[in-house]
């Protein structure tokens, strides 16, 4: 893989951690352990991923958060807990796929892999809070589904074809940003509804008379 392709990769790897880490994890080891990603010299070190151990608390890890995301609250409970976890996850696989005789790249790769899982963490956090707001209880199992469809395809397009994961990245990252101001205005107006409907609002005070 060229610089291209490591940084495309390294990109659509850690935007993916801040929505499921360790599936993320667990797909990036089992391709390596079957030679699906193949890597450069200077990426052999993370084949630690591809280490029956890491597979392992990896899978249980896939299964609890699967459980976990489809149930209103306990996915946010779940969330707020990876809020450092995911970021350090996305900062650390970035990390192991740059040339580690290059301080500065590693610096680089690390803060960008952590801001853009901390990016995609805080709009999947953020679509949660607003779906938990939802009375009925299918739109939460249905919004988990399609994170679960979209992050597994999204690493299976990423790990066969590298030189589009570069596309995937950029795109991830455009719309992580679209969706965390648009659901934060939401939010704000969600509030100040039941504000109003509660009677909460301050009483403007009456002109003298």
């Amino acid at each position: 893989m060229g610089i291209v392709e490591i940084l495309g990769v390294a990109g659509s790897l850690s935007l993916l951690a801040g929505w499921r880490l360790y599936l993320t994890i667990l797909a990036t080891g089992v391709a390596m352990h079957f030679g699906w990603l193949p890597l450069p010299d200077h990426l052999q070190s993370l084949q630690i991923l591809a280490n029956p151990w890491v597979l392992g608390v990896a899978l249980v890890g896939t299964i609890a958060e699967f459980l976990a995301d489809k149930i209103a609250w306990v996915d946010s409970i779940w969330d707020g807990v990876h809020s450092f976890i995911r970021p350090l996850g996305g900062a650390l696989l970035a990390l192991a796929l740059v040339d580690s005789s290059d301080p500065a790249w590693q610096v680089v790769a690390f803060l960008l892999g952590g801001g853009g899982a901390l990016l995609s963490h805080g709009a999947k956090a953020t679509t949660r809070a607003v779906v938990n707001v939802s009375p009925e209880p299918f739109s939460n199992v249905a919004v988990s589904t399609g994170e679960d469809v979209a992050t597994g395809g999204l690493l299976a397009l990423a790990i066969a074809y590298p030189p589009i994961a570069i596309v995937i990245a950029v795109l991830m990252f455009v719309a992580a940003v679209i969706v965390i101001i648009a659901l934060r205005r939401l939010l704000r107006n969600i509030k100040a509804t039941l504000k109003r409907t509660l009677g909460d609002e301050p009483v403007s005070e009456l002109p003298p008379a």
